[in-house]
This record gives C-alpha cells, sequence and structure tokens, in this order.
C-alpha cells in the first residue's frame, strides 16, 4: 500500500509541476523515477521514453502508465496514471475562467511568455539526453575511441538525411529504424 501511494504521490508531483508537457517532462520523470526513488536505471527510463514515444497518447502519460507496469504491474500503472493526470485536470478546470478574464493582463502574458522559454529549455535538455544515451549510453559523453556507438550515429544520420532531404513520413522512419535496430542489434 505505502507502495502504490509513493507511486501516485510521485506522478501527482509530475502531474502538477509538468508545464510545457511533451518532452520538457523528461528531465522531471528522470530526477523523480531514477534519480530520487531509484525505481529504474537510466537506460531502462530511455528505453520507456522512446516507448512512450512511439504510442499513441502524451508522452508523461505514456510514461507514467509504463513506469507504473514496470514497478508494481497493472495496478502501479492505474495509479500512476490517474496521479499524473488528475493534477493538471483540477488546476486547468479552476484556472480556466480566471484566465480568460485576464489573459489581455501585460503581466500575465509576460509569465506565460517565461513559461514557454523554459519549457523550450526543459525539451532541449531531454533531447540532449536522449542524444547522449543513444550514441554513448550515458549522460557523461566520453570522446575516446570506441565510446561512441557508431551504429546508432549512422541510423541517426540516415534517418535525419530522409526526413531532411526527401521529407519521408516519420512512421516509415521509426519502422524502418526499428528493423534496422533489430538487424544490427539482435544477437543472432
Amino acid at each position: 500500500m505505502k507502495a502504490l501511494l509513493d507511486l501516485f504521490l510521485t506522478f501527482f508531483n509530475i502531474g502538477l509541476f509538468s508545464i510545457g508537457g511533451g518532452y520538457a517532462v523528461i528531465p522531471l520523470i528522470q530526477q523523480q523515477v531514477v534519480e530520487q526513488a531509484g525505481w529504474l536505471t537510466l537506460q531502462e527510463y530511455s528505453d520507456i521514453i522512446i516507448i512512450s514515444q512511439m504510442t499513441p497518447g502524451p508522452l508523461a502519460v505514456n510514461t507514467s502508465t509504463f513506469v507504473g507496469i514496470r514497478v508494481l504491474g497493472t495496478l502501479g500503472a492505474v495509479v500512476a496514471t490517474f496521479g499524473c493526470v488528475i493534477g493538471g485536470c483540477v488546476i486547468s478546470l479552476a484556472l480556466y475562467r480566471w484566465y480568460l478574464k485576464h489573459k489581455q493582463n501585460q503581466t500575465i502574458f509576460y509569465i506565460v511568455k517565461g513559461l514557454k522559454s523554459a519549457s523550450l529549455g526543459l525539451i532541449i535538455s531531454a533531447g540532449v539526453l536522449m542524444i547522449f544515451l543513444a550514441f554513448f549510453g550515458t549522460m557523461e559523453p566520453s570522446f575516446k575511441t570506441g565510446s561512441i556507438n557508431v551504429i546508432a550515429l549512422c541510423i541517426f544520420a540516415v534517418s535525419f538525411f530522409l526526413l531532411r532531404k526527401y521529407k519521408m513520413n516519420p512512421i516509415l522512419i521509426l519502422t524502418l529504424s526499428g528493423v534496422a535496430g533489430i538487424v544490427l542489434y539482435y544477437p543472432w
């Protein structure tokens, strides 16, 4: 019961303070789940983020569901997901009418502008984390010989090229990258 309460409170806090949503919440979840609670390793967390991005739905909700399953099974998934969603829903409903009345206020305008900037910083931080984990297997990159994952770098480069040069569908690129990952990484 205490573990369920801890899971709920952790994701309730994440839901309350995940301003910017999506990629902006990745560092917050990592800090809570990996560094503080120790429920997952950094590699497990990275894998969950990748799976959460590929499944339909909001990133924070998907991540909370997968972390809940990993930590306490199906009941953990329900509790973590509910915790992640309920705080934001209550706050959104409470602030909606107030915002409509005050949205022309200059102070509110500057607060929102500041929150957008903070969200951008969090998104960039999440992107850098994912790149470091994919290419180096750690958050602390080392440019020594053999420390970079050349296969991951090649898959990234080809995917980026196909996306930018030929404007390929991202779903097709994800599928092709997944197939390449199976072929190149699976220990046949």
